[in-house]
This record gives C-alpha cells, sequence and structure tokens, in this order.
C-alpha cells in the first residue's frame, strides 16, 4: 500500500510514522509513504494557503487551489509507480465515524492520500477531489495530522505481514463487535490476585469458550450499544444470557 498525506506540518508525522510497527512495515517495504507539503503548490507569490472566508467569521480558511493540485500531482506520481489513484481522505468533524469496520475496509485499497486540514477550516471546493471524510470524534483538534495518524496506525496493523501474527488483528477488540477478553501473562499471582486457572490449563477448547464468554461479559458491562445478537453464535447467545442473569 502508499500512503500520501498532505500537510502544512511533516514535522508532525515524520517521526511516528517510523516508530513501532509502522516504522517496521516501512523498513520491509509493506508500507510506502509520502509526505507533501501542500504550501509547495501555492501560485500565490507569497506562499499563502489561506485568506479570509467570504461574508466574514473568525478564523482564515484553507484555498483549494493548493490542496487540489497537490492531490493531481500525488496520483499522477502514484500512477506512475503502478498505484490507482486511490480514495482522497479528508479528517473532518463532520464525516463518518472512523471505526473498525471503515480501518479494514480501507486496508483493502492500494493508495490513499490523506488531507490534513487546519486553521478554521477550508474552502468547500476542495471536496471536488475528496471521496469520504471521517471523524475519529466529538472533539476539536488543532489540525488534521493526529486524526491521520490513528487512521493510518489502525489501517495498516490490518495490511498483510505488518503484525506478524495475523491472528493478532483477528482478536482485537472492535474486529468481531465486541471487546477484547482480558488477558494475563506471568507472573501467576501477582498482588493477590491470580491468573484464571482455565487459562493455565492447557485445554485449547476451554480456553476458547472462557475468552467468549469473558470477550462477552466485558462487552455487556462497558459498551453494551456493541452487541447485535442476530450476529451472535448460538454459543455467544447462551453466555449472554448466563451475563445477564447473573447482572440482573
Amino acid at each position: 500500500m502508499k500512503i500520501d498525506i498532505l500537510s502544512l506540518f511533516p514535522e508532525m508525522l515524520n517521526g511516528p510514522l517510523h516508530d513501532s510497527i509502522l516504522g517496521k512495515a516501512l523498513d520491509r517495504d509493506l508500507l510506502r509513504v509520502a509526505i507533501t507539503n501542500f504550501r509547495d503548490f501555492s501560485t500565490n507569490k507569497h506562499h499563502n494557503v489561506d485568506d479570509t472566508p467570504y461574508g466574514g467569521g473568525a478564523g482564515m480558511l484553507l484555498q483549494p487551489q493548493p490542496i487540489c493540485d497537490a492531490v493531481v500531482s500525488t496520483q499522477e506520481t502514484a500512477e506512475h509507480e503502478g498505484y490507482s489513484t486511490g480514495r482522497v481522505i479528508l479528517t473532518d468533524p463532520g464525516g463518518k465515524s472512523f471505526d473498525q469496520q471503515a480501518a479494514a475496509e480501507l486496508a483493502q485499497e492500494d493508495h490513499l492520500t490523506f488531507l490534513c486540514g487546519h486553521y478554521e477550516g477550508y474552502d468547500e471546493r476542495i471536496k471536488q477531489v475528496v471521496t469520504d471524510e471521517y471523524s475519529i470524534g466529538d472533539y476539536v483538534l488543532t489540525g488534521g495530522e493526529l486524526p491521520t495518524l490513528v487512521m493510518i496506525d489502525a489501517i495498516c496493523r490490518l495490511l498483510p505481514g505488518v503484525l506478524g501474527n495475523e491472528q493478532s488483528a483477528a482478536d482485537d477488540s472492535f474486529s468481531q463487535s465486541l471487546l477484547e477478553a482480558p488477558q494475563y501473562t506471568r507472573p501467576a499471582v501477582f498482588r493477590g490476585q491470580e491468573v484464571p486457572a482455565v487459562l493455565r490449563s492447557g485445554d485449547h477448547q476451554k480456553i476458547a469458550a472462557w475468552r467468549l464468554k469473558e470477550s462477552i461479559r466485558k462487552t455487556y458491562l462497558k459498551r453494551p450499544d456493541l452487541i447485535h445478537e442476530q450476529q451472535l453464535s448460538e454459543q455467544a447467545k447462551r453466555f449472554l444470557a448466563e451475563i445477564r442473569a447473573e447482572n440482573s
């Protein structure tokens, strides 16, 4: 996969993208990332990328010309390299809520471009080059760099080979529309709390059943909105009924 990021502050992105799992994916050529400062595409002699809004209002708006020209340029480069023009993602408070399903969908693409907004917003006409708008939550951030990093991390860990153990992504919270069951490692006893005996039993069938039930319990108690009974297996439905009875 190739990811293009258009930002006025590339330095906010370079460090995180080259650390941890994403850094290893880049080193192994499982992922390619190019960061473009769209100020470089400004045709203004002062290289301005923002201006005051028509009709008045506080703050400055990003102009459409530098952003649209930057998108066209990155798409042309990607096509020359053998990628598709891909999808162009705008981080925006009015966008769809970004979730695990969206991450899985975007992970199927070979090329993604992220637009990082700043200032008080952007000229509406930049949307002529946008295919998707996403929000990571109902709060306001200074710019789109942090939401972009969040989305890239969630997407790229689903790419083949990135995590090393493919089961890790499959077992993650939200991948099954349920929160992940509690997990434990050594020591077997810590500050008086003992690891559940079933996890040390070596009985994989019982362990799988315990994890499923505890996953349902955690979701029921913390995020009941995630539970859709029609999507549950018969065993999961039985566990859910037991948990409801235990907490009634």
